[in-house]
């Protein structure tokens, strides 16, 4: 992909970049889920595909921001039980790439999305208790997780919306809010890592997407000290609603975009 074409925006248009850039910092350490709306913009800013090569260093900045911040709060089985679903995902995810066009991945991912944020309202509302991350994994665990986790991966491959689908794993697997962003933040930093060699390999990444990213990396860490201010005047419920509806308007957006 020839990503010259990259720099022949308007002031304004990167003006909307910047924002979504503040965005990703975020929901990094915030309300994660909602980069979908990041998404949202680069994909009607810049050419779809190359789009998720720009935007993929930016997140991967957010991570470590969001790792620095709640790295104490991590649950590592959690992390575990996920990762061989979402390595399997993401080469799903990339063979999908190869031969799909832009409009079958956006009403896939949003699809999926719309569908995920249903089940986890319908549990709600049969008032199904929340799993404890400590409990002995059980064989419906197991399938539940590598569910997520290849959905996971598939959907951050190939629009780094992965975001919306592990969080309304880890809602329903009992997180609370600090426990939630931590866990989170080491899963997509190391997801996101992963992805590199792949998006590089596909021609998403390149020079002079890298240099884009370096004049929008500096809007990512004022959204992630916002999130981080933000996420302590936030209750347990709200933030579980911000999460859900966060998911909603990606899967929308992705939808009739």
């Amino acid at each position: 992909m020839n990503t010259m074409t990259l720099w022949h925006i308007s002031g304004w248009e990167f003006a909307a970049l910047a924002l979504a850039a503040l965005l990703v910092g975020f929901s990094k350490t915030a309300v994660s889920g909602a980069n979908t709306v990041s998404l949202a913009i680069f994909a009607a800013v810049l050419p779809a595909r190359a789009s998720t090569g720009v935007l993929l260093p930016l997140l991967i900045a957010g991570d470590v921001l969001a790792v620095a911040t709640y790295r104490r709060h991590a649950h590592w089985p959690t992390l575990w039980r996920l990762f061989p679903a979402v390595a399997g995902g993401v080469v799903i995810g990339t063979l999908f790439l190869v031969w799909a066009d832009d409009s079958v991945v956006r009403t896939s991912i949003g699809a999926i999305l719309l569908l995920m944020a249903g089940v986890t309202l319908w549990r709600r509302r049969t008032a199904e208790p929340p799993e404890d991350p400590d409990a002995v994994t059980t064989r419906a665990g197991r399938v539940k997780a590598g569910s997520y986790g290849v959905l996971g991966g598939f959907t951050t491959m190939v629009a780094n919306a992965g975001g919306p689908v592990m969080s309304l794993y880890l809602l329903s697997a009992g997180f609370r809010k600090l426990g939630f962003l931590g866990t989170s933040a080491f899963f997509f930093l190391i997801v996101n890592l992963s992805k590199v060699p792949f998006s590089a390999g596909l021609g998403l990444i390149d020079g002079h997407s890298l240099l884009l990213d370096a004049a929008l990396v500096a809007f990512v860490v004022p959204g992630a000290l916002i999130g981080k201010w933000a996420v302590h005047r936030i209750n347990q419920r709200l933030f579980e609603q911000l999460v859900i509806a966060a998911t909603v308007v990606g899967g929308l957006q992705l939808l009739l975009r």
